[in-house]
């Protein structure tokens, strides 16, 4: 299944008037920028579902804004006082997985997908059964599980369109029609805030440190993940499984500008490279309107400003995470998503103090060693990869 086919799918309200959305983690960093966009156009986008973790405050303020259909906290035990902010709003109010799940199947034009980590995947499939245009911001549903998500995208007639800016700059220049002509994609990496440390150095570094990303606004798994260059590794899985091309024409680039977001060289020489500001809003505002294009109030690029754009090759030594994503995609089977499970782990383990910065990879790389491989042929089958995955990476924190 290519991206190709998934995007010729449009959905019949895609050029109505109004575009009904629902945004799944309205309350993280790319929520919060997908109604930013929103409400910088009014009259174009009615908010049907607005969800979050545990930001119950956040929530219910964006719910009250935009005026939902209906308001989902993912912690049970926030219900109450999710109740108690909306009372009176005419906001419908719901807690728990099972709710997030069912949220997700209320039909809408267009879905925001942007739960962080696995907890992702269920909302994710529930919410393309609709046969929705789907805006995808979770690179580990499909790092998971990327045949059963492109299946049911095929199977149930939804639109499928990255949200990350890598993948949606690939989906912006890559000639579908001419797969043939294309010789390599590049993906670009900013290197993150430790691109010149050496390895005494990351050794010790903060979790403050860690999180202080050069140029993008983050949530704190996405930055830790950009600090190790496990997001890189993660969204070279996510480029194999979205575009039809092999994964030994798939690289990965790092530029610290974070300008040039993605390239596609074709046969003939040429280089088509999509550029824009650091800022999530402009990958988000062209899946906002899709097929079309908005004028959204995202931040312009200045080339003059920037002054020069740089280049280098990954240094997989000090930052294994690439290494490791490369050989979990290799090895096929359940790899990928004990690669994600015990990454989620051990960026938790770092974040709660109890591993230093270089020890994530090490418990990602000794998890892929201790974990059973086999076939992940259902989402249970994948539910109980991913758990067992988890409680390895425990076990191998508790023994650091």
């Amino acid at each position: 299944m290519s991206l190709s086919a998934a995007a010729a799918n449009t959905s019949p309200n895609a050029k109505s008037d109004v575009r009904r959305v629902s945004i799944f983690g309205s309350t993280g960093s790319v929520g919060v920028s997908t109604l930013d966009l929103i409400a910088g156009a009014p009259g174009k986008f009615s908010v049907d579902v607005l969800t979050a973790n545990e930001n119950v405050e956040l929530l219910a303020e964006q719910a009250r804004q935009f005026g939902a259909g209906l308001a989902v906290i993912a912690d049970e035990s926030k219900y109450a006082e999710l109740k108690s902010f909306l009372a009176g709003s005419g906001v419908e109010v719901a807690a728990g997985r099972e709710a997030l799940i069912a949220a997700a199947g209320r039909k809408v034009d267009w879905v925001m997908l942007a739960i962080v980590g696995a907890a992702g995947l269920a909302p994710a499939l529930a919410a393309i059964r609709t046969g929705s245009i789907i805006a995808l911001a979770n690179k580990e549903a499909l790092v998971c599980s990327g045949d059963l998500v492109l299946g049911d995208v095929k199977k149930y007639g939804a639109t499928l369109l990255p949200v990350d800016s890598e993948h949606n700059a690939i989906f912006q220049v890559l000639d579908f029609d001419q797969i043939d002509s294309v010789e390599r994609l590049v993906l670009t990496a900013s290197g993150g805030p430790f691109l010149d440390f050496s390895l005494d150095q990351m050794k010790s570094v903060t979790r403050a440190q860690a999180l202080a990303h050069p140029n993008w606004d983050m949530g704190a798994k996405i930055s830790i993940d950009s600090a190790t260059m496990m997001n890189k590794g993660l969204e070279y899985i996510e480029a194999v499984r979205l575009f039809p091309v092999a994964p030994e024409k798939i690289d990965i680039l790092v530029h610290p500008q974070s300008v040039i977001h993605s390239m596609v060289e074709y046969r003939d020489g040429s280089v088509l490279a999509q550029m824009g500001a650091p800022d999530m809003r402009t990958p988000i505002s062209y899946t906002l309107g899709w097929p079309e294009r908005h004028s959204f109030p995202a931040e312009r690029l200045n080339l003059a400003k920037t002054g020069s754009l740089t280049f280098c090759e990954p240094d997989t030594v000090r930052f294994p995470a690439i290494r490791l994503a490369r050989e979990a995609l290799n090895t096929g089977k359940s790899a990928p998503t004990t690669l994600n499970a015990s990454n989620e782990v051990a960026v938790q383990g770092f974040l709660s103090g109890e591993i230093g910065f270089l020890d994530i990879a090490a418990v990602v790389e000794e998890c892929l060693t201790r974990a059973k491989l086999v076939e992940l042929a259902s989402i249970e089958d994948i539910f109980e990869c991913d758990r067992q995955s988890r409680e390895i990476a425990r076990t191998v924190i508790a023994s650091i």
